[in-house]
């Protein structure tokens, strides 16, 4: 129970300048008990209403003493609360308002964007994302975790989280407004990431080379609209996904798969909690899944259709954290034999993708367990590494073998490709499975974001704070 939280501290609150009765009145007027959908939608959003009055009443999260901030957080205790009380009974209602009753696509940052203006305080207006703009994550308020636990809600409903599925796996719109000139040109340049069609297949490249080809907020569109093209492409067969090379001196123009999440960015806010959800409804499940058609049912769902093609991730140097998920999403990974991969999240304070569900499938249990727990270096060349990689090259020699596993595989034809990657996925990962996966990380990932163990762990571990942007 919440009360009591209030009552024992009632003296750090009242330093704050809040009165015993405005809390009071806050904690009388929570909505305890779930009516119909429409009667609710007045009563929470009165309550939320309270709570951000109250809650502007204190001076803005970073400037808060250490009494202002625990008031601060038993407010929102009672709105999360509340919202969690609210969703169980009506996140189908939400979302069927949202989409027309799933009459229309909406991907997860439209859908948020949208249900703060439908719903005002179930998760923060754009308005009040954007009031924390240039801000480190250590001063942000966290008000994103209100998005978590909105998604989280959603891809736990069966109906609305298969629908929210099947729009983050349509083609993006920048893709399909792309698509007519990669077709004539055969290559393209974009933010992080660039394609180019060579005979049958088309070669992906990822591209942030001051960061050693780090994911953030600015590669994150442009390689999935390059994902979306390659699928697209009627003249590409096969997808080669690798790394390009980087301007840090100890591996100036080497060529790099990629070193995860930009650190420096967390670290300094530019990565907004969306951008995990964006990312592995995204690009990463197209990678796993394929395109989905907008009129069809949903993947893995009788009728449902997707375009997939065979995806060859070609591992130069090291695979680090979000590169190391995706070679859990491909079909077949060649790697340098001095290369290595690891996943330390726990180290950096999140939750690495579904790495959790699918690195146990490719590894065990056991390590799994010790590299995403105990930051367990794989080397590529050694026998837990060739568990994720089929092949090891000399390094030195992946072009020629990125060339000859292209050749073998597109003269002997790839029609039965996508018929065969999709009965391993329905044993293995079907739909559901992996709705219900991100239903629990969507909330979880949200907390790991705002958490003050994140910004700890990336000071120690990574210097975060003597880097610059």
């Amino acid at each position: 129970m919440i009360k009591p939280q209030f009552q024992g501290d009632a003296s750090a609150i009242a330093s704050t300048g809040l009165s015993a009765k405005e809390v009071n009145a806050l904690y009388n007027a929570f909505p305890r008990k779930a009516l119909s959908f429409a009667a609710d939608r007045k009563t929470f959003g009165a309550f939320w209403q309270k709570t951000a009055k109250l809650r502007a009443k204190l001076p803005p999260y970073s400037k808060q003493n250490e009494n202002e901030r625990h008031a601060y957080r038993l407010i929102r205790g009672l709105e999360i609360d509340a919202r969690k009380l609210f969703l169980r009974s009506h996140v189908d209602a939400i979302y069927d308002a949202l989409t027309a009753k799933c009459s229309r696509f909406v991907r997860v940052e439209e859908l948020c964007v949208a249900a703060a203006k439908l719903l005002p305080g179930l998760v923060p207006s754009p308005k009040e994302s954007a009031a924390e703009d240039g801000l480190l994550q250590s001063q942000k308020a966290g008000l994103e975790i209100d998005q978590g636990i909105f998604v989280s809600a959603v891809l736990r409903s069966e109906q609305a989280g298969r629908h929210l599925c099947h729009a983050m796996l349509l083609p993006t719109q920048e893709a399909s407004e792309l698509l007519p000139k990669f077709v004539k040109d055969g290559r393209l340049e974009l933010p992080g990431a660039s394609i180019e069609r060579r005979g049958k297949a088309a070669f992906l490249t990822y591209r942030n080379p001051r960061f050693l080809n780090a994911e953030d907020q600015a590669t994150l569109a442009g390689f999935e609209t390059c994902v979306d093209l390659a699928l697209l492409d009627p003249q590409v067969e096969i997808v080669v996904l690798r790394g390009g090379t980087v301007e840090h001196p100890k591996y100036k123009d080497r060529r790099m798969f990629g070193s995860g999440i930009n650190l420096t960015h967390l670290y300094h806010g530019r990565i907004p909690f969306l951008w995990y959800l964006t990312r592995d409804l995204g690009y990463v499940n197209k990678l796993y899944r394929g395109l989905a058609m907008p009129n069809d049912a949903a993947p893995d769902e009788f009728g449902g259709q997707t375009i997939e093609k065979p995806f060859i991730a070609a591992v130069d140097t090291f695979a680090i954290g979000g590169h190391c998920q995706v070679l859990l999403a491909v079909d077949y990974v060649i790697a340098e034999k001095t290369a290595f991969m690891t996943l330390p999240a726990r180290k950096e304070g999140i939750i690495p993708g579904a790495a959790n569900m699918r690195l146990p499938r490719a590894v065990g249990d056991r390590l799994a367990r010790q590299a995403i727990q105990y930051e367990r270096r794989l080397e590529c060349d050694s026998p837990e590494g060739r568990m994720i990689c089929d092949e090891i090259v000399e390094p030195g020699t992946m072009d020629e073998a990125v060339e000859r596993v292209v050749k073998g595989l597109t003269s002997s034809g790839v029609v039965s490709a996508a018929s065969n990657r999709r009965a391993f996925r329905i044993t293995q990962e079907p739909l559901d499975m992996f709705r219900n996966y991100f239903s629990v990380y969507a909330r979880e990932q949200a907390y790991c974001h705002f958490s003050p163990a994140l910004i700890a762990n990336l000071e120690k571990y990574w210097n975060a704070a003597s880097r610059k942007p």
